[in-house]
């Protein structure tokens, strides 16, 4: 059992190594997507330990805690992408979102798309007092099948559905792309 699982792990090891060595080597392409996954992480570490607290401080309850803090916080996005003759077009849900909640960043070959928007209500009664804060937000990084002009790339939301155009082309720099709505 120990030899499967120090297996196991080495694979882990040399998979980890080869993700490494095969991202992009240019800073700020691979720091502002790490970031955004590490503020994400420590958001979904502070939920679930707030579950841990509500609930008595029960120990056993680890993963739920953990799967309750994700729900709570994460919102999945179902994507769609097809790789025309000419070009990539991406179609995500993204329902209750609105255009300025989007970012839409684009490389050569890879697609980032993030979105958060927040909901704060307070409320006074008596002596009673109520306050309530809600954050809503999704992170997707996805390899295009081609690579893309992202200069000429375009970007629609309409009804919860975002559309991205990335007509293919040759490599360019990393840009961000402007959703609008409509």
């Amino acid at each position: 059992m120990a030899t499967r699982s120090i297996a196991a792990q080495t694979a882990m090891e040399a998979t980890s190594t080869q993700a490494i060595e095969s991202a992009p080597t240019k800073p700020g392409e691979t720091e502002d997507v790490f970031g955004q996954i590490d503020h994400i992480y420590n958001s979904i570490a502070r939920r679930a330990f707030e579950i841990f607290s509500r609930n008595g401080q029960s120990f056993g309850h680890d993963v739920e805690n953990w799967f309750q803090a994700e729900s709570d916080l994460l919102h999945p996005v179902r994507v769609e992408m097809t790789d025309d003759v000419g070009a990539v077009n991406l179609n995500a849900e993204v329902p209750g979102f609105e255009a300025n909640n989007l970012e839409i960043k684009l490389e050569p070959n890879r697609i980032t798309i993030s979105g958060k928007k927040e909901t704060k209500e307070e409320g006074k009664t008596g002596r009673a007092v109520h306050h309530e804060h809600c954050a809503n937000q999704f992170l997707r990084v996805i390899d295009l099948p081609a690579v893309v002009d992202a200069s000429k790339a375009a970007a629609k939301l309409k009804n919860g559905i975002l559309k991205v155009h990335m007509p293919k082309g040759k490599a360019g720099k990393t840009t961000r792309v402007r959703v609008t709505a409509g």
